[in-house]
């Protein structure tokens, strides 16, 4: 059996780099949103966004950060499918079981999370990240063509077709105003721990489930950034990145191509669809698809400028102080949850829709800045974050030495 040494398989820095980037994007979005994960009603937003300067914090993590970085979060979570499939068989191990057995675990962490905020990603990553499996020996041409199919929307147009507009699962309501609304609202301003756990842990879970898989179609979306996240691995691109100019080049030309088509489009349907804006139609899908597709090709511009940056001396030198928050993701995904919904929520400091978004935004550049820090700090004595530890230890079954030795993962 070849070996392989560890500088054969040793992290690519801005693959944690880009994941420490992407992580601080969810942060604002996140934090913007006081966690709630879903419809706010009218006078918690009036309330949250009264001056000027919280009309354009809000407008700039929706027009710039949200839906984004979740779908860059995404991508990563593929690609790093790729590297543990890879480093397996360089060891000479299928790692296929070993994933599904990790896919399992996360399962387990992301629903404990989703406890505290119901907008949790674990759940869902645990679930789409079963696709790959089977995908990892599909050809470059495949993985592509399916990933373009769910990017144009096929997972929507076929749950709209069987359901007509209806719940895939419940009757999802996005009104701001409507009684399930401000119910929710009401326990996570006034609930207790044990109260917001409860309405999490079931309608919680199902509100996210019939988001992420009926006619908004995040899941299936998350899948398509999954398979493209594989793609790019194969075709070795963050190990080349330096050699690949004229594919960069191509990559932020065609996103720019399609986010002049996908607003274009977007804002003719919309437009069309007057005030009142009836979700329950065709041509309401299509609108949709064309946001989807304007998200997207904003997710591929923020990868390609990324890539650009990181090649030059100077901006690399402030991207790599991602690297540390990239590599302790799980643990800062989690941890700045249960901060945020501390703040905001009754069973914490009870600041839900009561502090202004420009001083939110301001907050979550702290939380950003203090996780950095700590996730660097941290990394200089300990070789894993503590969910990236314990995560590792349960998927082999071993105790991995948490103090640093001088080697660290390679899987990413």
């Amino acid at each position: 059996m070849k070996q392989h040494t560890n500088s054969q398989l040793k992290r690519i820095e801005i693959i944690d780099a880009l994941r420490g980037f992407s992580l601080a994007g969810i942060v604002f979005a996140h934090f913007l949103e006081n966690f709630v994960a879903g419809p706010l009603p009218e006078t918690a937003i009036a309330s949250m966004n009264a001056g000027i300067m919280d009309q354009i914090a809000n407008g700039l993590v929706d027009f710039f950060l949200r839906g984004k970085f979740f779908a860059l979060f995404s991508f990563l979570f593929g690609l790093s499918f790729f590297i543990q499939m890879e480093n397996g068989e360089k060891r000479g191990i299928y790692f296929g079981g070993r994933f599904l057995w990790r896919l399992v675990l996360l399962f387990v962490i992301g629903f404990l999370h989703s406890l505290f905020y119901r907008g949790d990603i674990l759940t869902i990553y645990a679930v789409m990240g079963l696709f790959l499996i089977p995908f990892y020996k599909f050809s470059n041409k495949w993985i592509l063509v399916t990933a373009t199919l769910l990017f144009l929307g096929i997972g929507r147009f076929l749950v709209f077709y069987i359901t007509q507009g209806n719940g895939l699962f419940i009757e999802q309501n996005f009104d701001p105003n409507s009684p399930m609304t401000l119910a929710y609202f009401e326990v996570l301003k006034n609930g207790s721990l044990f109260e917001v756990f409860d309405a999490n842990a079931l309608n919680g879970n199902l509100s996210k489930i019939e988001f992420q898989f009926g006619v908004f179609s995040r899941g299936y979306l998350t899948l398509g950034f999954f398979l493209l996240g594989l793609y790019m691995g194969k075709r070795e691109f963050f190990k080349n990145y330096l050699n690949e100019n004229k594919f960069i080049q191509g990559m932020w030309i065609g996103a720019l191509v399609l986010l002049f088509i996908a607003i274009c489009g977007m804002i003719g349907i919309f437009t069309n669809l007057g005030p009142g804006m009836d979700f329950n139609t065709w041509p309401a899908m299509f609108g949709l698809t064309f946001f989807d597709l304007m998200n997207i090709a904003f997710t591929i511009l923020i990868i390609a400028i990324f890539v650009i940056l990181y090649k030059k001396r100077k901006p690399k030198s402030f991207l790599q102080k991602f690297i540390p928050y990239g590599r302790m993701a799980l643990t800062n995904y989690v941890l700045q949850s249960i901060v945020g919904t501390f703040i905001f929520f009754g069973w914490g400091l009870g600041y839900l829709a009561e502090i202004p978004s420009r001083y939110v935004f301001l907050m979550a550049i702290a939380v950003i800045g203090v996780q950095i820090w700590l996730s660097k700090l941290w990394l200089r004595h300990f070789a894993y974050g503590p969910l990236e530890w314990a995560w590792r230890s349960l998927t082999f079954f071993k105790l991995y030495p948490m103090r640093r030795n001088g080697t660290v993962s390679k899987d990413h």
